[in-house]
């Protein structure tokens, strides 16, 4: 983007600060003072880095946050939050100036770290260090997939750049490498990060602690290095980012800075890092620095080169122009980019899926649920050309790849499977920048076990109510010879504790056809398929049952005048439904509940909990893992495992443990003696 003669003026290009970057740290330091918490340091160190990008090279309009073709600003240091709220703010986003005045305060859009959907022009929730860059990479492959897609002789209408601020903290995160070699192999030539190189964390110098040749680092996976520049020079950096544009590999921009710079007592010091300056530093920052306004108080010279109304006008304009020309010639593609991009599904979609269902019930098939999982991708993926899998390292396990899916390769074409390589925490923290993007439903695979791996990630798309699809196979001890280091236990009970998660371990083929539809239509929440790696029979449903599966919980086999009820998900629910059996010949009726969903099934209203589960009938519950949680649906007894599993043949593994139906039944006639 051309720079102004108004924004050439207010900078000194070659100075060590400049008034329009003033501005940013002054809000910064008022805010973070007024809050009496917070970090002022990054912001004020990188200042000049802002400043060069958003004036100069940044395509966004603040009338329109959520138009497709901005380029996407990540700020992956998250505590710098009020380095991006001044940007908003000055820029022209409904960010008014009494937000930045209550930052960290309760109800106000400033939170301490940015929050996706909570405040205008913030493209994902960031804090967890390291993963604000693996979001960018996502987002970065979304425009290149869709590019690919698309874009076509005389027609682009995919054309933007995903731009990330990070700092030591986020390089030190082991999931930066994952994120870097991953861009580096994808070739993702529009994305560029720039690292505040200022040596500084909360605990001091970091070289006794990330001794990294850090440039080399990148270089090693295929990035263009550009730097060290002086990070408080904004020609230079200018022109930095200049070069970045041309290049045909992701950009790290190096950029040497101070932080705190400004401040006479604090400037390169960890005590700059996240603590208010206090009233006198502030004092003398502003004197340093001839800022000679009161806190908050933004020249109107500064203020109007720092809008960005008419230059995002301008390039959405333009786009406009573009859209409605490609809309003309294309209109089938144009009407399902339009549709992808509103993150709606095809009108024909719940026909389809129950379809799908239909179908999957009448087959009738004893087939592992990842197995299953794979049937139903098959039928979807043709008509949702949003999905987008992949697998970490373990597609053939897995099951996450369809006939005729292509694999996304760098230096290639398209592609809608994703080989992650063994980078669960990445393929996780990718998954969110490509849901936040747009576009897509991105899934991903692994063994349940090393959801572990990727759980904060998890834990992001669940905070941000992004629909992610985590495709979690061997799901327990039933998987046998790998043993206990692969045998997941206490995962499934973690999982369900999640806020906004749906955790979903059905107990046959029909049940994971309904968990995937679910999946796929929850627009703002991220799901969890948990899936057997052994077969499991089918369980015959009439019309009712069929339909009730998507509520989570449902009667699937009722005995008159029934005593107890079994409470079972998974490859647990067969083991149930033959003890129902030996419980009938002993003269003692019960009523299974399937419940593979109990994430879902507590959504349902209290008449329907109550139909399913009622009142006075004790309940006992059976999974393959930690019978923690079960307490929570009343459950008065639970036939499951408190401790790690062990090598040997799955189902040899299961009775040794306990999981059997003579067991079961048992434990019921003990809860009614």
């Amino acid at each position: 983007m051309a720079s102004t003669s108004t924004d050439r003026a207010l900078s000194p290009g070659h100075g060590r600060t400049s008034r329009l970057a003033n501005a940013l740290r002054m809000l910064a330091i008022d805010a973070v003072q007024a809050a009496n918490s917070g970090h002022p340091g990054a912001p004020m160190g990188m200042a000049e880095m802002a400043e060069a990008l958003w004036l100069r090279h940044l395509k966004h309009n603040p009338a329109d946050p959520q138009w497709w073709d901005r380029d996407r600003f990540v700020l992956s240091n998250g505590h710098a939050s009020m380095l991006l709220y001044a940007l908003l703010h000055l820029s022209g986003y409904d960010l008014p100036l009494d937000e930045l005045k209550r930052f960290r305060q309760w109800g106000s859009a400033t939170p301490g770290h940015p929050e996706v959907g909570h405040t205008p022009g913030v493209e994902t929730t960031t804090g967890p260090l390291g993963q604000g860059l693996t979001n960018a990479v996502g987002m970065a492959l979304a425009e290149k997939l869709l590019a690919d897609r698309y874009n076509c002789d005389g027609h682009t209408v995919v054309d933007h750049r995903t731009w990330v601020f990070l700092g030591d903290g986020c390089l030190m995160e082991g999931v930066s490498q994952e994120a870097i070699s991953l861009a580096g192999a994808w070739r993702l030539a529009k994305l560029c990060a720039l690292y505040d190189d200022n040596g500084i964390s909360i605990d001091g110098a970091v070289a006794p602690w990330f001794a990294d040749d850090t440039p080399a680092r990148f270089r090693a996976s295929g990035w263009h290095v550009i730097g060290p520049v002086d990070g408080h020079d904004v020609a230079a950096l200018d022109a930095a980012l200049d070069q970045a544009r041309t290049s045909e590999r992701p950009t790290l921009i190096v950029c040497r800075t101070t932080i705190g710079n400004g401040s006479p007592g604090r400037a390169g010091t960890a005590k700059a890092h996240g603590e208010p300056l206090g009233a006198d530093e502030i004092a003398a920052t502003r004197a340093r620095l001839d800022w000679p306004h009161p806190p908050f108080e933004i020249p109107a010279d500064v203020r109007q080169a720092w809008s960005a109304a008419s230059r995002g006008a301008a390039a959405q304009a333009d786009w406009q122009r573009r859209w409605d020309a490609y809309a003309a010639a294309h209109p089938q593609d144009a009407a399902e980019l339009a549709r992808r991009m509103g993150g709606t599904l095809p009108r024909e979609f719940g026909v389809h899926w129950s379809e799908v269902v239909a179908a999957t019930q009448m087959r009738a098939e004893t087939v592992a649920t990842r197995k299953a999982s794979q049937h139903v991708i098959a039928e979807l993926a043709p008509r949702l050309p949003e999905l987008l899998g992949g697998s970490a390292d373990l597609t053939g396990s897995n099951l996450t790849d369809w006939p005729g899916c292509g694999a996304v390769r760098g230096g290639q074409r398209g592609g809608r499977h994703i080989n992650y390589g063994v980078r669960e925490f990445g393929m996780a923290a990718v998954m969110n920048g490509l849901a936040l993007h747009g576009g897509f439903i991105p899934f991903g695979g692994t063994f349940l076990t090393f959801s572990d791996y990727s759980r904060n990630a998890i834990r992001m798309a669940a905070l941000m109510g992004q629909r992610v699809i985590h495709v979690f196979t061997h799901d327990s001890i039933g998987l046998g010879e790998d043993g206990p280091t692969h045998q997941p236990v206490e995962h499934v009970a973690s999982l369900r504790l999640m806020p906004g998660l749906d955790v979903w371990r059905p107990g046959d083929a029909t049940e994971t056809a309904v968990a995937w539809g679910v999946a796929v239509q929850n627009a703002h929440r991220p799901t969890a398929l948990v899936l057997s790696r052994q077969n499991l029979p089918a369980q015959p449903r009439t019309p009712d049952q069929l339909a009730a599966v998507a509520r989570g919980g449902y009667v699937l086999a009722d005995r008159d005048g029934a005593r107890a009820v079994l409470i079972a998900t998974g490859s647990e629910l067969a083991l149930a439904m033959a003890a129902q059996r030996q419980l009938d010949a002993a003269g003692v009726p019960v009523r299974v509940v399937s419940m593979p969903s109990t994430t879902v099934f507590e959504r349902q209203s209290a008449e329907w909990r109550g139909v399913v589960l009622p009142a006075g009938l004790p309940r006992v519950a059976v999974e393959a893992g930690t019978p923690r949680g079960w307490g929570d649906l009343g459950c008065v007894a639970v036939l499951g495992l408190d401790r790690f599993g062990a090598s040997a043949p799955g189902p040899q593994l299961m009775a040794e443990l306990g999981f059997t139906p003579e067991r079961l039944a048992a434990l019921v006639r003990g809860v009614l003696a």
